[in-house]
């Protein structure tokens, strides 16, 4: 097994075409107030806010953050900012010592060790997984 980068992530650079191509796709969305590529304390990831008023009043913020590599591991991890707490999971593909190459941390605390699941190949696939279940989270949160 080959280690992962110093990010926690995968042995190959980060595939900066695929973020901006998300980039792109996601600000079109009403789903998503701001979608940006950063390179924040070195770590090149797509960070997107997700539009509030997608979200009832006792969520005060939902992000999502990708980051895609070019060997097509990733890590997705989306997070809900509550008053008195945060709600977290995580989508990973990437070599781990705790899981197999494809695994989930699951909410609400997105626990490591995850779970061990399967993602599609394709990017596009896994971000319209991505958002169906954020879509089926929210759709909880305003039943709740």
């Amino acid at each position: 097994m080959v280690p992962p980068t110093g990010d926690g992530g995968s042995p190959a650079p980060i595939d900066r075409p695929i973020l901006e191509f998300l980039q792109t796709r996601l600000q079109a969305t009403r789903q998503v107030s701001r979608a940006t590529v950063t390179d924040a304390s070195g770590h090149l990831r797509l960070q997107v806010v997700l539009a509030p008023s997608y979200y009832p009043a006792a969520v005060d913020e939902a992000q999502l953050t990708l980051r895609w590599y070019t060997n097509d591991d990733f890590k997705c991890h989306y997070r809900e900012q509550h008053a008195d707490h945060a709600w977290r999971c995580r989508w990973d593909r990437h070599p781990n010592p705790h899981n197999t190459r494809d695994h989930f941390h699951p909410p609400p605390t997105a626990p490591t060790p995850g779970e061990d699941a399967s993602w599609p190949a394709d990017h596009r696939d896994v971000v319209t997984l991505l958002l169906d279940e954020i879509e089926d989270r929210v759709t909880t949160l305003w039943s709740e």
